[in-house]
């Protein structure tokens, strides 16, 4: 959908702009400093290192430290929509390092809408107007960072919508998660915004967790992967990538979410192995501009005010050439939560001098830029550390190409980049394969119109579409409910009948997980209400799990049962006799026991971008056959957390005699409901024809492998071929097995494909006795399967 401007915003000129100022263009170069000659800085022929170095040079402390604090857009902190005569007496007269989320209309700040957010012209010529501002307005006019959110699409008025990451994580395509990023470092761009908050790189292993929902997964290879594809798409756009949330955030204890978000239990190899693995890889393999750092500690250190994680890691072992920006409250948590600064003003100068480069908060920029310049002139923060992480900053913004051409070029073209036709057939395909086949007896889905002429739509997620966005994420685009998606999609080939039967929690929820409540009589009679639709119907759709009310962040659960009297109307619909096929709309695994044993289909449809009814209807009726596959573990219990893939030998063993002498079995339930890597298909799959270049390599080679998979079905469908890894002795512990390869492919009936994988020397890597990272001699096992626990071909090579 292409939108079309009914205004064409001018680039507004303040009266106060001298014609000295509106002279400093030139052919190929601008001068920002005003002095009217081309300085080192100035000249895009010069090295990015030497035009830094230059324009350091000539900056006082107030520019210096006006380059290590955001400014948050038009209705958080900014007050203004565009400049005005009292900027000049603003900290900001002396630039600024970035201004976040400038004009994009979140819905869900009334503040913050704009009439500047579209037509997206209108938005673009808007961020020009403020740049200007700074390039003609401040003495050496160093142009702003325009920064945004991104994690499933631009946050940005009508901007392209994408389902919600843990979807992105199940369609299991590195080629299609690319394309997203690109279609979000062009919407960017075209819009005036030069830095992308995206992707997450935070590893969910504990399915309480609030932020599960804006995840990939629970394993650190398949984030990696992932995550490198979308950091490349955005930056191949010229739009730089700010990897969140750096680090060890996503495992706060107990998966407390709120004002808690700390004390991760993380052991030192399980830090690097597991939480730190995709940031060394997408900061090596796509090289991003930006990483966020985040507001936990780790043993103790608060990682925004840790050398060890901001400068050690990160810039000497990772080779991270970016800047940092703090997430949220991380500088004022030092002091405030860890109480390891005395006061605030300590905890700006322990997080300067850790390697935070840009202090972002949701509070005046001054906050953090009047104490930093106190403890410059007490000699307590030296200059030559300001000048390093003021150097970050710039480098950014010349690599940006800020100070080569500072705005929009063509803001008219805008209308015609932003959401395309071509990018909402791109999201809805991304819908498409993120849709998870968890159950199918007797292959009673896809539904087949001509054979069930009286469809029942039930469920308190049948006709709710607030999942569909989030506050990371586009908004104001047109939704398509389920129930309506399913009424469009039948037409008049059949009838379709609606009854709620419940609402998504009950008045005392979530107080009632732990004490049961019985039914009130509005609640019975909307069941009874349900029911009685059910008796006259040929098949019930249940439409059931969390809406963004129960899940995302400061969303925690300590039951991961459907909430409210959901299981109830499910149990009462079963009991009619009726086919009932169950539509999970879910932002993280669920226990759904009694739904997977007694429930004949059930269809993973997650948090769906807008078009989640059309896409859920191609689903249930056969013209998309489900492809996706499960990123995180589903635990029958919350008693099994810790309960992931990978994990180490023993740690998630049964308790019967056959794998423990002394073992008698009877004290808990055991394994995963579903495991990772797992999900149905409408056809079938066959696995043959395992080959291994090499049986023997030596400890730096690689090991080219291939297998074939075969569509032995009768409908066209996709299959994602896994490969695992298992290192058969070792020095130190190891994972049981690990994900190094994937590859997601479509095959018509019959059709077979060869899909050909590379391991290489860091997937066969072990951190040993001295962490250091180390591929030991000895037999590596090869598994190929459709999930971690389905495996069809092994076999084995030795590094010598």
């Amino acid at each position: 959908m292409s939108y079309k401007p009914f205004l064409i915003l001018p680039f507004l000129f303040l009266a106060s702009y001298a014609d000295a100022q509106k002279n400093i263009y030139h052919k190929g170069w601008v001068d920002f400093n005003k002095n009217g000659k081309m300085d080192v800085f100035e000249d895009a022929s010069m090295s990015v290192d030497r035009r830094v170095k230059d324009l350091l040079g000539q900056m006082n402390l107030e520019e210096k430290t006006c380059q290590t604090a955001t400014l948050y857009g038009y209705g958080r902190v900014l007050k203004d929509e565009m400049p005005t005569p009292e900027w000049k007496t603003k900290i900001w007269k002396d630039g600024i390092a970035n201004i976040d989320e400038e004009l994009n209309s979140l819905p869900y700040n009334k503040k913050a809408v704009t009439r500047y957010s579209f037509p997206f012209s209108k938005h673009a010529n808007a961020i020009n107007t403020v740049q200007k501002w700074f390039v003609e307005e401040t003495r050496l006019g160093i142009p702003v960072d325009f920064s945004n959110e991104g994690i499933h699409g631009l946050c940005h008025d009508r901007a392209t919508p994408f389902p919600a990451p843990v979807n992105i994580g199940c369609t299991w395509n590195k080629n299609l998660v690319y394309r997203a990023g690109s279609v979000v470092g062009r919407e960017a761009k075209a819009l005036g915004y030069t830095n992308v908050y995206a992707p997450i790189l935070d590893i969910a292993r504990d399915q309480r967790w609030g932020r599960v929902v804006e995840c990939y997964a629970e394993d650190p290879y398949l984030i990696a992967e992932l995550g490198k594809q979308m950091t490349l798409g955005i930056q191949d756009q010229g739009t730089a990538a700010t990897l969140k949330h750096y680090a060890v955030y996503s495992v706060p204890k107990g998966g407390r979410d709120g004002q808690a978000r700390t004390d991760p239990h993380v052991a030192p190899r399980e830090l690097h192995e597991m939480f730190l693995y995709p940031f060394r890889r997408v900061i090596q393999e796509a090289k991003p501009m930006g990483i966020m750092s985040s507001y936990n500690d780790w043993n103790g250190e608060p990682i925004t005010g840790s050398y060890y994680f901001l400068t050690e890691l990160l810039r000497r072992q990772y080779g991270f050439d970016g800047y940092v920006v703090s997430d949220s409250e991380a500088v004022e948590f030092l002091s405030g939560k860890h109480h390891v600064a005395e006061n605030y003003k300590q905890a700006v100068k322990q997080t300067i001098e850790a390697g935070l480069n840009v202090r972002t908060h949701f509070t005046k920029p001054e906050d953090f830029i009047l104490p930093l310049r106190e403890l410059v002139k007490e000699g307590a923060v030296s200059m030559k550390i300001l000048d390093e992480r003021v150097s970050d900053v710039l480098r950014v913004k010349f690599r940006l190409g800020l100070f080569d051409d500072p705005y929009v070029k063509d803001p008219a073209a805008a209308d015609k980049k932003v959401h395309t036709k071509a990018d909402e057939e791109l999201a809805v395909q991304l819908n498409r394969e993120s849709m998870v086949l968890l159950k199918n007896d007797k292959s009673l889905l896809p539904l087949e119109l001509n054979q069930y002429k009286n469809i029942l739509v039930t469920g308190p997620l049948a006709t709710e579409v607030n999942y569909t966005t989030s506050r990371y994420g586009p908004s104001n685009n047109p939704i398509i409910s389920i129930l309506e998606g399913i009424k469009a999609y039948a037409g008049n080939k059949a009838k379709i009948n609606y009854s709620k039967g419940c609402e998504v929690i009950d008045s005392r929820w979530p107080e009632s997980e732990i004490i049961p409540t019985a039914l009130t009589a509005e609640e019975q009679t909307q069941i009874d209400q349900a029911i009685a639709a059910a008796k006259s119907s040929d098949v019930i759709i249940a439409v059931v799990g969390e809406t963004d009310d129960q899940v995302g962040e400061s969303k925690s659960r300590t039951s991961l049962n459907l909430p409210g009297r959901q299981l109830m109307l499910l149990q009462a619909l079963q009991a009619t006799g009726k086919p009932v096929v169950m539509v999970m709309v879910n932002g993280r695994p669920l226990t759904i026991n009694w739904e997977n044993r007694y429930l004949p289909a059930i269809l993973q449809a997650g948090f769906p971008g807008p078009s989640a009814g059309k896409v859920v209807a191609e689903t249930l009726f056969g013209e998309n056959n489900p492809g996706g596959k499960l990123t995180m573990t589903y635990p029958k219990s919350v008693g099994q957390i810790e309960l992931n893939f990978p994990f180490k030998p023993g740690s998630q063993a049964g308790q019967g005699k056959n794998d423990d002498p002394n073992g008698n079995g009877k004290t808990r339930v055991l394994g995963a409901l579903y495991p990772f890597g797992y999900g149905l298909s409408y056809t079938t799959f066959e696995f043959s024809n395992l080959n291994l270049s090499k049986q023997e390599i030596q400890s730096q080679a690689s090991v080219q492998i291939n297998v074939d998979v075969k569509n032995t079905g009768s409908r066209k469908g996709d299959e994602v071929v896994q490969l695992y890894l298992k290192d058969m002795v070792s020095s130190v512990t190891t994972y049981e097995s690990v994900l190094r390869g994937f590859e997601r492919v479509s095959l018509a009936p019959g059709e077979t494909k060869t899909v050909k994988f590379t391991l290489q020397p860091d997937d066969l890597a072990i951190l040993d006795k001295n962490m250091n990272w180390t591929v030991e001699p000895g037999k590596f096992r090869v598994m190929i399967g459709n999930s971690s626990e389905d495996i069809k071909l092994k076999k084995e090579f030795t590094v010598k």
